[in-house]
This record gives structure tokens, C-alpha cells and sequence, in this order.
């Protein structure tokens, strides 16, 4: 059991404590003196000393009841006080727990986000070795720096090779116009070489002009 001597007070509960503490040892003189008596006539000294102690005695014990009444209102202002504390850290305590809660959303956010596949992940980038030796410009950047560098690049080569597939379209359909026109130019001149056969063939003995049949 705790010792009254072990007992932490505050201000009030300690003067309620010693007026106590000196209403119990007036208590035990006035008891003392009492019981000297023996039923034996007091002598007026020992009666003055009597009722000194008596006053002083009702003295303390109104002392008490009042400090008695102001350590009740402190001790209730204490366990109000105490309360508002309790509120207030169950409130940051839920404030808490909502921020952890908030931070393993957040955190299930961010690896979602990592490990989605993306598409540039799929793409057939040139490595980052061959690229940083074509490009030692890049060779202190972070990997996301270079990750958007490697996509530019990429990027920017086949615009060029689009480009050039886009004028060998072009030239591939003028060639093909061209092969077209001389097929043409060779049908018509098969035409033109079975009618000067015919003739040929068929008048030998005249006089063929070459101008008219072609």
C-alpha cells in the first residue's frame, strides 16, 4: 500500500494534508491532558491551557472543512481537466490512425503506379549503354531523365524514318507510274510490229509505207 509520505499532492491537497495533520495532534494533547487528569480537579492554568487548545482545536477543524470543500472543487476541476485531455488525445489519436490509414492508401497508390505496364516499357529502346555511348551528354543523369531522353530519341528517329519511308512511297509510286507508262509504250509497239508483220507478210511485192502502219 502507498504511504501518505509517497503520495504526490498539489498545492491545495497539501495545506488540507498539515491542517489535518495538526487537528490530529491537537486532537491527541487535548486526549493527553484529559487523561492526566485522572479525575483529579484541574487547576486553572490547566483549564485555560484546556480551552486554548479547544479554540484552537474548532479553529482548525473549520480551517479543515473549508480547505476539505476547496480540494473537492480542485480535485473536480482536475478530473475536468483530465477529461479534455483524454478527448483531445483520443482525438489526435484518430487523426493519427487516419494519417496511417491515408499513407498505406497512398503507398498502395504508389506501387500501382510502378508497376502498371506501361507502354514505353514494351517499346524496343536502344539500350542505355549504346545510348549514353551515342550520347555522352546523358551519362550523370537519373534514370528517369534518361528514361525521357531514350523516349525523344526514339521518338525523333522514327519521325525521320517516317519521313524517309513516306518520300520512298513517293518514289516507289512515281516508279511504278513510269513502269506502267513504258508497259504501255511496249504493248503498244507489239501492236504496232504484229500489223507491220502482217503486212509484211501478206504484200510483198508492194510498196509498204512504214509511216502509215506506225
Amino acid at each position: 500500500m502507498t504511504k501518505p509520505s509517497e503520495i504526490s499532492f498539489d498545492g491545495s491537497l497539501k495545506q488540507c494534508m498539515d491542517a489535518a495533520d495538526l487537528t490530529r495532534d491537537l486532537c491527541h494533547d487535548i486526549l493527553t491532558m484529559i487523561e492526566n487528569q485522572n479525575g483529579l480537579e484541574s487547576s486553572n492554568e490547566a483549564l485555560v491551557q484546556q480551552c486554548r487548545k479547544q479554540k484552537q482545536l474548532n479553529a482548525m477543524l473549520a480551517k479543515l472543512k473549508d480547505l476539505h470543500r476547496l480540494t473537492i472543487m480542485a480535485g473536480r476541476e482536475a478530473k475536468d481537466a483530465t477529461s479534455e485531455a483524454r478527448r483531445e488525445v483520443d482525438r489526435l489519436h484518430l487523426q493519427l490512425q487516419n494519417l496511417y490509414y491515408e499513407q498505406r492508401h497512398l503507398r498502395g497508390e504508389v506501387t500501382a503506379c510502378k508497376e502498371f505496364p506501361h507502354k514505353y516499357t514494351s517499346l524496343p529502346l536502344v539500350s542505355e549503354v549504346e545510348f549514353k555511348a551515342t550520347h555522352p551528354e546523358y551519362s550523370d543523369y537519373d534514370s528517369h531523365t534518361l528514361m525521357i531522353a531514350r523516349l525523344d530519341n526514339e521518338k525523333m528517329v522514327r519521325e525521320e524514318l517516317e519521313k524517309r519511308r513516306k518520300d520512298l512511297m513517293i518514289k516507289k509510286q512515281a516508279l511504278i507510274a513510269e513502269n506502267k507508262r513504258r508497259k504501255d509504250d511496249l504493248t503498244s509497239l507489239d501492236d504496232q510490229l504484229k500489223k507491220f508483220i502482217e503486212v509484211c507478210v501478206f504484200r510483198p511485192r508492194s510498196k509498204i509505207n512504214i509511216a502509215n502502219i506506225m
